[in-house]
This record gives C-alpha cells, structure tokens and sequence, in this order.
C-alpha cells in the first residue's frame, strides 16, 4: 500500500472518463478519485459513492483537497482548461491530443515549468500489447536494420456517430487529432522526429452530415531511407483489421487485430481482474526473420497491455516532485500536434514538409 496517495479530480464524465480514466485512476496505489465535474447530472457518484461532484471547473480548482486534475473534455478546451489548473496549483493531466495548435502545447509547457507543476498527456496506446510486443522486436533488433514500419488504427462506420467529435464546426475534430494522436505519439516515442514527412488527409465518406478528416496516410521519412506509415480509414471492414507490418534487412512481422484493453474496460474489468491485458493466442503477430543464426517462423506472444502503468507513473512524477520521471511529456505531445499540423500543411499542398 501507497502510505500517501495523490488526490484526483476528474473534468466530464463521458465516455472517456467512465472508460478509462476512473476505473484506472481508482486501481492505482498511488491516487485517489476524490471529485469529479458534472455539470447536469450526479452519474460519477452512483459509480463511486465517494466522490464529491463539483458543478463547474472553478469548484474543481478550488478544493483544497484536489492536487492532480484529469481533463477529459472536448479538444478546443483542453487548453484553457489546463492552463487554469495550473495556474490555480494543480498538476494536469489532458486527455489527448494535447491541445489543437502546437503554440497552445508549448504554452502549456512554459506554464508548467513556470508553476512547478506536472502536465503530462493521456496517451495510454503507448501500452497497448502490442505495440509493447513491436518496441521489444525493434530494440532487440529481430528484424535486423528496420526499412518499413506500418502503423494502421482502422474502423468501419459508413455513418455519421453522434458527438462533437464528427461536427464540422468542432476544433480538432475528426480522426487525425483522434486516432492520428495515437499513431503519432506510438511512432515518435519509438523513432523520435523525422526528418521530413508526406501526407494525405481526406474526407472518403463524403456524407452529408459531416465532412471531417475520415481518413489519412501519413508517411515520417527517417535517415537511410527508413519510412513510418500511419494509417486511418474509417471504411476497412475487411477483419481481422492490420494493426502492424514491420520490414526489416533480417525478416517481417505483421499483427493484426486491436489491444483488448479498451474492450475490456468496455465490459467492467479493471486492470486487477483476472486476464486483464491478456491477448488470446489466436490474435498474436507472426514473424519470418533470422535471428540469432536461426530462421524463426511463427507466432510471437503478445506482451500484456497494462494502461495502468500510465497513471502509476504520473501518479509517481507527482509524489516525487520530479517532472523528469514522467513517461508521457508535455514536449511529446508539443511534437505530435506539430506533426499533425505539418501533416495537414502536406497535404493542401501535396508534397514533402521538412521539420
């Protein structure tokens, strides 16, 4: 047991929030879901009986009894909202993407190192299982010198869903700041920024309740002709959808299907719950490559998804006071909005962007 222990107060209880952020929050040794901000409804305290539910972001701020705030709004507010908490005393965590502009992201940064306070982003995908699995093969070097990583994070929704999320009036709407964000973090936490990227970003469903980002490639050009591609469509109905291809001097590795984590918190497991995190053997990646003077041919296991490590590790950052411990930065999440707007600047002009 953590003798001292981290007071969170959470912005919105939607989906996000009810999801991820407090099933993990409330599994951590290291935090305490002390509030929660509902502006119309008490539904954050039928879950957690405990929680006082605050009726606005000043109330929040104001508790003496909060010291860590998780904000889970819509993207335009991401950046107020944090700004605030910090500069109220509190140390934040954004739900990603970070902020809509890469000026707001490093605002954010200038004001933590300003207040002392840790800012850290929500980028839980850097725990899925099989990017886990992807990073050990790349650092072990499995596949000798790497030439090609594929990234792809692919839906099928001919329709448009309710929510802010696929509203053409709504900042930092659509799937390049959604899913994109994930993509683009998962890349530069493993390569670090290219040297140049190409993108095309579109709208395929052209339906007409919604024309926001539906689909994009984005290609980051590395040293030594290494390329990265990101990919999102919402029309791959093909299943098992790709997750990974990987290309290397020594051999291949390809996965298919996503991280069963976020199903999983779907169905009311938390990460204590027997097989949480656990991939069944049926969805693991392949892999053809020589290593170690062998030809290996066959199934890899997935390494176990833990989204717990995110919060474990901020909650640790804080109770430290020690911004350098924090696994997801605020710089990185400066970097990946600066992708997504050199990604957009590629493709309303249709060529290759230098960084």
């Amino acid at each position: 047991m953590c003798a001292q222990k981290v007071k969170v107060g959470v912005v919105g209880f939607g989906f996000a929030s009810r999801t991820f952020h407090c099933p993990l929050i409330v599994s951590s040794p290291h935090l305490e879901l002390t509030a929660v901000v509902e502006r119309h409804s008490d539904k954050s305290k039928e879950a957690y009986p405990w929680v006082t539910v605050a009726k606005s972001t000043d109330e929040l701020f104001a508790m003496d009894n909060v010291d860590l705030v998780v904000i889970t709004t819509p993207n335009d507010s991401h950046f107020p909202l944090a700004k605030q908490a910090m500069e109220k005393g509190k140390h934040v965590v954004v739900e990603k993407p970070f902020t809509i502009t890469s000026q707001e992201a490093s605002s954010l940064v200038q004001i933590a190192e300003k207040t002392g306070k840790i800012c850290s982003i929500y980028q839980n995908r850097r725990w899925d299982g099989d990017f886990l699995t992807v990073k050990k093969l790349v650092e072990n070097g499995h596949l000798g010198r790497l030439v090609e990583f594929e990234s792809h994070f692919d839906r099928f929704r001919n329709f448009v869903k309710a929510g802010w999320r696929e509203k053409d009036d709504q900042p930092g709407s659509g799937m390049l700041y959604d899913l994109g964000a994930h993509l683009i973090d998962q890349a530069l936490s493993l390569f670090g920024l290219p040297t140049s990227l190409f993108a095309t970003i579109g709208n395929q469903r052209q339906l007409k309740e919604s024309s926001v980002v539906d689909d994009f490639t984005i290609i980051l050009k590395y040293p030594s002709d290494f390329n990265v591609i990101l990919r999102s469509s919402m029309l791959a109905r093909q299943a098992p959808v790709l997750r990974f291809s990987l290309r290397g001097m020594d051999g291949s590795f390809v996965k298919h299907h996503l991280d069963v984590q976020e199903d999983q918190l779907k169905a009311g497991l938390v990460p204590t719950s027997a097989g949480y995190g656990v991939e069944s053997t049926d969805r693991w990646g392949t892999i053809n490559s020589d290593i170690g003077g062998v030809h290996v041919v066959g199934q890899v296991e997935t390494e176990n998804g833990d989204y717990l490590s995110f919060y474990n590790n901020v909650g640790e950052a804080i109770l430290k006071n020690d911004a350098s411990h924090l696994a997801v930065k605020p710089q990185h999440g400066v970097n990946c909005i600066r992708i997504i707007e050199l990604a957009k600047q590629s493709s309303d002009e249709g060529r290759v962007v230098a960084l």
